[in-house]
Protein backbone atom coordinates (compact mmCIF):
# COMPACT_ATOMS: atom_id res chain seq x y z
CA UNK A 1 0.00 0.00 0.00
CA UNK A 2 1.37 3.59 -0.76
CA UNK A 3 2.29 5.45 1.87
CA UNK A 4 -0.18 8.71 0.73
CA UNK A 5 -3.34 6.14 1.00
CA UNK A 6 -2.30 5.21 4.25
CA UNK A 7 -2.03 8.29 5.77
CA UNK A 8 -5.91 9.23 3.76
CA UNK A 9 -6.70 6.07 5.56
CA UNK A 10 -5.59 6.56 9.41
CA UNK A 11 -7.31 10.38 8.56
CA UNK A 12 -10.51 8.89 7.39
CA UNK A 13 -10.81 6.44 10.34
CA UNK A 14 -9.53 9.25 13.31
CA UNK A 15 -12.14 11.60 11.81
CA UNK A 16 -14.77 8.76 12.19
CA UNK A 17 -13.40 8.49 16.18
CA UNK A 18 -14.28 12.24 16.30
CA UNK A 19 -17.34 12.06 14.48
CA UNK A 20 -18.79 9.16 17.04
CA UNK A 21 -17.51 10.75 19.79
CA UNK A 22 -19.23 14.19 19.16
CA UNK A 23 -22.66 12.33 19.05
CA UNK A 24 -21.72 10.35 22.14
CA UNK A 25 -20.92 12.37 24.10
CA UNK A 26 -22.53 15.80 23.12
CA UNK A 27 -25.43 17.04 26.17
CA UNK A 28 -28.07 16.88 23.17
CA UNK A 29 -27.35 12.73 23.29
CA UNK A 30 -30.48 10.35 24.52
CA UNK A 31 -29.89 9.14 27.87
CA UNK A 32 -30.44 5.50 27.94
CA UNK A 33 -30.13 2.49 30.71
CA UNK A 34 -32.28 -0.43 31.92
CA UNK A 35 -33.98 -1.30 35.24
CA UNK A 36 -35.73 -3.91 37.31
CA UNK A 37 -39.53 -3.77 37.53
CA UNK A 38 -41.44 -6.51 39.11
CA UNK A 39 -38.36 -8.91 38.55
CA UNK A 40 -37.73 -8.07 34.89
CA UNK A 41 -34.69 -5.40 33.63
CA UNK A 42 -36.45 -2.98 31.15
CA UNK A 43 -34.78 -0.69 29.08
CA UNK A 44 -35.54 2.88 28.71
CA UNK A 45 -34.64 5.51 26.48
CA UNK A 46 -34.88 9.51 26.62
CA UNK A 47 -34.28 12.66 24.68
CA UNK A 48 -32.40 15.68 25.35
CA UNK A 49 -33.33 17.53 22.63
CA UNK A 50 -36.16 18.29 20.44
CA UNK A 51 -36.60 20.30 17.67
CA UNK A 52 -39.69 21.76 16.38
CA UNK A 53 -43.06 23.38 16.70
CA UNK A 54 -44.78 20.01 18.63
CA UNK A 55 -44.79 19.16 22.36
CA UNK A 56 -42.23 16.74 23.20
CA UNK A 57 -43.55 12.68 23.65
CA UNK A 58 -42.21 11.20 25.77
CA UNK A 59 -42.68 7.62 26.53
CA UNK A 60 -41.82 4.43 28.26
CA UNK A 61 -42.64 0.77 27.02
CA UNK A 62 -43.14 -1.23 29.98
CA UNK A 63 -44.85 -4.18 28.31
CA UNK A 64 -47.67 -4.30 30.71
CA UNK A 65 -51.21 -2.98 30.97
CA UNK A 66 -50.80 -3.04 34.80
CA UNK A 67 -48.88 -0.29 35.56
CA UNK A 68 -49.60 3.27 35.99
CA UNK A 69 -46.87 6.59 34.69
CA UNK A 70 -46.66 9.87 35.57
CA UNK A 71 -44.39 12.59 33.98
CA UNK A 72 -42.85 14.89 36.34
CA UNK A 73 -41.36 18.35 34.40
CA UNK A 74 -40.84 21.97 35.64
CA UNK A 75 -38.42 24.94 34.05
CA UNK A 76 -34.65 24.24 34.30
CA UNK A 77 -32.85 26.49 36.36
CA UNK A 78 -36.43 27.83 38.35
CA UNK A 79 -37.51 27.44 41.23
CA UNK A 80 -40.93 26.05 40.92
CA UNK A 81 -42.93 23.07 41.48
CA UNK A 82 -43.09 19.90 39.47
CA UNK A 83 -45.92 19.50 36.98
CA UNK A 84 -47.28 16.07 37.05
CA UNK A 85 -48.89 14.75 34.15
CA UNK A 86 -50.30 11.18 33.91
CA UNK A 87 -49.01 9.12 31.46
CA UNK A 88 -51.56 7.31 29.05
CA UNK A 89 -51.19 3.06 29.03
CA UNK A 90 -51.03 2.17 25.37
CA UNK A 91 -50.67 -1.60 25.29
CA UNK A 92 -48.40 -1.32 27.72
CA UNK A 93 -46.53 1.71 26.35
CA UNK A 94 -46.63 5.10 28.59
CA UNK A 95 -47.13 8.49 27.22
CA UNK A 96 -47.23 11.86 27.59
CA UNK A 97 -46.45 15.42 26.65
CA UNK A 98 -43.96 17.93 27.62
CA UNK A 99 -45.02 21.60 26.68
CA UNK A 100 -43.08 22.88 23.79
CA UNK A 101 -40.50 25.42 24.87
CA UNK A 102 -39.39 28.63 23.31
CA UNK A 103 -35.86 27.86 21.22
CA UNK A 104 -33.22 27.10 23.66
CA UNK A 105 -35.74 27.23 26.63
CA UNK A 106 -34.77 23.43 29.02
CA UNK A 107 -37.31 21.26 31.01
CA UNK A 108 -36.07 19.04 33.27
CA UNK A 109 -37.89 15.60 34.14
CA UNK A 110 -38.79 12.07 35.35
CA UNK A 111 -41.07 9.67 35.24
CA UNK A 112 -42.96 7.79 37.92
CA UNK A 113 -43.94 4.32 37.31
CA UNK A 114 -46.63 2.66 40.00
CA UNK A 115 -47.39 -1.04 39.88
CA UNK A 116 -49.72 -0.23 42.81
CA UNK A 117 -47.36 -2.41 45.48
CA UNK A 118 -43.64 -0.37 44.45
CA UNK A 119 -42.85 3.12 43.16
CA UNK A 120 -39.73 3.69 40.81
CA UNK A 121 -38.40 6.85 39.58
CA UNK A 122 -36.82 7.09 36.17
CA UNK A 123 -34.12 7.66 35.79
CA UNK A 124 -33.28 7.01 39.54
CA UNK A 125 -30.72 9.21 39.75
CA UNK A 126 -30.19 13.04 38.00
CA UNK A 127 -33.57 14.08 36.11
CA UNK A 128 -33.53 14.43 31.88
CA UNK A 129 -32.54 17.82 31.00
CA UNK A 130 -34.07 18.50 26.93
CA UNK A 131 -33.40 21.64 25.17
CA UNK A 132 -35.82 23.02 22.72
CA UNK A 133 -35.17 24.11 19.43
CA UNK A 134 -36.07 25.52 16.04
CA UNK A 135 -36.51 23.24 12.87
CA UNK A 136 -33.49 23.11 10.84
CA UNK A 137 -34.22 22.21 7.38
CA UNK A 138 -32.21 19.15 6.68
CA UNK A 139 -30.73 19.72 3.72
CA UNK A 140 -28.67 22.55 5.45
CA UNK A 141 -27.92 20.60 8.55
CA UNK A 142 -26.19 17.66 6.44
CA UNK A 143 -24.24 19.71 4.23
CA UNK A 144 -23.40 21.95 7.55
CA UNK A 145 -22.62 18.23 9.34
CA UNK A 146 -20.49 17.24 5.82
CA UNK A 147 -18.15 19.91 5.15
CA UNK A 148 -17.74 19.94 9.17
CA UNK A 149 -16.04 16.92 8.95
CA UNK A 150 -14.37 16.99 5.45
CA UNK A 151 -12.73 20.39 6.79
CA UNK A 152 -11.38 17.45 10.15
CA UNK A 153 -10.27 14.79 7.74
CA UNK A 154 -8.20 17.20 5.81
CA UNK A 155 -7.30 18.99 9.12
CA UNK A 156 -6.03 15.64 10.25
CA UNK A 157 -4.53 14.56 6.84
CA UNK A 158 -2.87 18.08 6.60
CA UNK A 159 -0.95 17.18 9.92
CA UNK A 160 -0.15 13.50 8.66
CA UNK A 161 1.67 15.02 5.47
CA UNK A 162 4.25 15.48 7.46
CA UNK A 163 5.20 11.77 7.06
CA UNK A 164 5.47 12.41 3.37
CA UNK A 165 8.72 12.03 1.39
CA UNK A 166 8.22 15.70 -0.08
CA UNK A 167 5.72 16.93 2.24
CA UNK A 168 3.18 19.62 0.27
CA UNK A 169 1.16 21.53 2.19
CA UNK A 170 -0.68 24.27 0.20
CA UNK A 171 -3.38 22.73 -1.29
CA UNK A 172 -4.06 20.87 1.93
CA UNK A 173 -4.53 23.83 4.00
CA UNK A 174 -6.60 25.59 1.64
CA UNK A 175 -8.60 23.10 1.46
CA UNK A 176 -9.12 23.08 5.16
CA UNK A 177 -9.80 26.72 5.64
CA UNK A 178 -12.18 26.58 2.36
CA UNK A 179 -14.23 23.64 3.83
CA UNK A 180 -14.34 24.77 7.62
CA UNK A 181 -15.09 28.21 6.27
CA UNK A 182 -18.09 27.56 4.81
CA UNK A 183 -18.86 24.39 7.04
CA UNK A 184 -18.27 26.57 10.63
CA UNK A 185 -18.98 30.20 9.33
CA UNK A 186 -21.47 30.07 6.50
CA UNK A 187 -23.66 26.96 7.47
CA UNK A 188 -22.79 27.12 10.97
CA UNK A 189 -24.69 30.13 12.16
CA UNK A 190 -27.62 29.62 9.29
CA UNK A 191 -28.07 26.50 11.49
CA UNK A 192 -27.45 28.39 14.69
CA UNK A 193 -30.07 31.01 13.44
CA UNK A 194 -32.91 28.50 12.52
CA UNK A 195 -32.43 26.64 16.33
CA UNK A 196 -32.02 29.11 18.34
CA UNK A 197 -32.56 32.60 16.85
CA UNK A 198 -29.11 33.89 16.69
CA UNK A 199 -26.35 33.75 14.34
CA UNK A 200 -23.35 33.85 16.76
CA UNK A 201 -23.49 33.05 20.79
CA UNK A 202 -19.66 32.73 20.83
CA UNK A 203 -16.93 35.56 21.57
CA UNK A 204 -17.53 38.39 22.02
CA UNK A 205 -21.37 38.27 22.12
CA UNK A 206 -21.68 35.23 24.62
CA UNK A 207 -20.13 31.86 25.82
CA UNK A 208 -21.49 29.19 23.09
CA UNK A 209 -18.45 26.80 23.52
CA UNK A 210 -18.88 25.47 19.95
CA UNK A 211 -18.63 29.05 18.22
CA UNK A 212 -15.79 29.56 20.69
CA UNK A 213 -13.91 26.59 19.44
CA UNK A 214 -15.06 26.87 15.64
CA UNK A 215 -13.35 30.08 16.11
CA UNK A 216 -10.37 28.88 17.60
CA UNK A 217 -9.76 26.34 15.45
CA UNK A 218 -9.49 28.67 12.56
CA UNK A 219 -7.08 31.13 14.32
CA UNK A 220 -4.93 27.85 15.30
CA UNK A 221 -4.83 27.48 11.25
CA UNK A 222 -4.18 31.15 9.92
CA UNK A 223 0.04 31.20 10.93
CA UNK A 224 0.17 28.24 8.60
CA UNK A 225 -1.52 29.98 5.67
CA UNK A 226 0.41 32.98 6.09
CA UNK A 227 3.26 30.75 5.82
CA UNK A 228 2.57 29.18 2.99
CA UNK A 229 1.88 32.60 1.52
CA UNK A 230 5.25 33.86 2.17
CA UNK A 231 7.20 30.58 0.66
CA UNK A 232 7.73 29.21 4.00
CA UNK A 233 8.10 25.88 5.70
CA UNK A 234 5.03 25.35 7.52
CA UNK A 235 5.47 22.34 9.43
CA UNK A 236 5.75 23.67 12.98
CA UNK A 237 2.29 25.48 12.72
CA UNK A 238 0.78 22.31 10.59
CA UNK A 239 1.56 20.01 13.24
CA UNK A 240 0.47 22.50 15.72
CA UNK A 241 -2.80 23.70 13.93
CA UNK A 242 -3.95 19.65 12.94
CA UNK A 243 -3.37 18.39 17.13
CA UNK A 244 -4.72 21.80 18.06
CA UNK A 245 -8.44 21.11 15.56
CA UNK A 246 -8.19 17.41 16.56
CA UNK A 247 -8.28 18.41 20.57
CA UNK A 248 -11.15 20.87 19.95
CA UNK A 249 -13.17 18.42 18.22
CA UNK A 250 -13.00 16.26 21.49
CA UNK A 251 -14.86 18.83 23.28
CA UNK A 252 -18.23 17.43 23.41
CA UNK A 253 -20.86 19.24 20.69
CA UNK A 254 -23.03 21.45 22.14
CA UNK A 255 -21.47 21.94 25.44
CA UNK A 256 -22.44 25.33 27.22
CA UNK A 257 -25.08 26.10 24.45
CA UNK A 258 -27.73 28.50 23.80
CA UNK A 259 -29.83 28.64 27.06
CA UNK A 260 -33.14 30.38 27.82
CA UNK A 261 -32.90 32.49 30.92
CA UNK A 262 -36.47 31.61 32.22
CA UNK A 263 -36.13 34.30 35.05
CA UNK A 264 -34.89 36.79 32.53
CA UNK A 265 -37.64 36.07 30.74
CA UNK A 266 -40.12 36.54 32.97
CA UNK A 267 -39.06 39.73 34.26
CA UNK A 268 -38.76 41.53 30.86
CA UNK A 269 -42.71 39.93 30.38
CA UNK A 270 -43.15 41.46 33.22
CA UNK A 271 -41.80 44.82 32.34
CA UNK A 272 -43.24 45.08 29.09
CA UNK A 273 -46.85 44.65 30.71
CA UNK A 274 -46.04 46.82 33.26
CA UNK A 275 -45.24 49.62 30.56
CA UNK A 276 -48.27 49.07 28.67
CA UNK A 277 -50.57 49.50 32.52
CA UNK A 278 -48.86 53.04 32.87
Amino acid sequence: MKKQSLLWIISFFLTLFLAYYQKATGPSYPISGSVLIDNREIDYRFDRTHGGESDHIVSFDIGSQNFAGTLLWKRYKVNENWNEIPMINNNGVLTASLPHQPPAGKLIYKILIDDFKKKYLLPEEEPVIIRFKGEVPVSILIVHIVLIFLSMLLSTRTGLEIFSENPSYKNLIWLTLVLFILGGFVLGPIVQKYAFGEYWTGFPFGTDLTDNKVLLAFLAWLPALFLILKNKNPKKWVIFAAVFMFIVFLIPHSLFGSELDYNQNNKKNIEEVNSIVK
